[in-house]
């Protein structure tokens, strides 16, 4: 380890609470502001989004080189 000698002057008891909790709020942090910066986030937790991308994802494939394709 690195950094093993911050022990010493750190007790293990108030370190790694402390050093679980910054995690805890950077991870919170991250994913609050993808929440609200993201706009199709929001349908993706709701449900809706997984039609749109069916349909969107249906015709954004592009044919292989070659390939016989159906007529519509």
């Amino acid at each position: 380890m690195i950094y093993g000698k911050i022990w010493l002057y750190v007790k293990p008891s108030t370190g790694i609470p402390l050093y679980l909790g910054a995690v805890a709020v950077g991870a919170f942090a991250v994913h609050l502001a993808l929440f609200t910066n993201v706009p199709w986030l929001k349908a993706y937790y709701s449900g809706s989004a997984a039609k749109a991308a069916v349909t969107a994802s249906a015709d954004a494939v592009p044919a292989l080189p070659g390939a016989v394709t159906a007529k519509k």
